[in-house]
């Protein structure tokens, strides 16, 4: 059962992925929303996109990808794996976001935003790392006792719908 719940936690972490890629399909300044603040002022000044628009970005990320992410994950314990009563759901919840956490941090902010070109604005390269060390001690902290704090709020509200 661990193998297809870490799995199942691969699988949210491709989407995590998918949406990233999506996001910067056009370039990086798509996602910039994710970006620190002075990365966002900059791409402003330079014309390459408006307050209004990250805005907007911020809010559909929020309003599109996090229903789907929880979804996912009420899905695949609940529906798939047919987890029951609030320790079941915790633990294999709690697994699939870790993973999720270590796919994001690991994967996605070190490597890809940290090492390739993908993420790069241009005008800002000066500003880089785009994500500064207090940003991510700050990631891994919400990443670990975050997650643990979701996955036991999504574990007690669906212990009370299944029983």
């Amino acid at each position: 059962m661990i193998g297809q719940v870490i799995l199942e936690g691969v699988g949210l972490g491709a989407v995590l992925m998918l949406v990233c890629a999506i996001g910067i399909r056009n370039g990086a300044v798509g996602m910039v929303h994710l970006y620190e603040n002075n990365v966002q002022e900059r791409c402003i000044s330079l014309g390459l996109t408006t307050r209004e628009k990250i805005r907007r970005n911020q809010r559909l990320f929020k309003v599109v990808c996090l229903p789907i992410y929880i979804a996912y994950v009420l899905i695949f314990v609940y529906a798939v794996n047919g987890a029951r009563g609030f320790g079941e759901g915790f633990w294999q919840m709690l697994v699939i976001l870790f993973v999720l956490n270590l796919i994001d941090r690991l994967l996605i902010d070190d490597f890809w935003v940290g090492h390739t070109k993908m993420w790069t604005i241009p005008g800002t390269e000066d500003l880089k790392p785009y994500i500064p060390n207090d940003v991510k001690r700050k990631k891994w902290l919400f990443g670990t006792l975050g997650m643990a704090v979701i996955a036991a709020v999504l574990a007690g509200v669906m212990t009370l719908f299944v029983h």
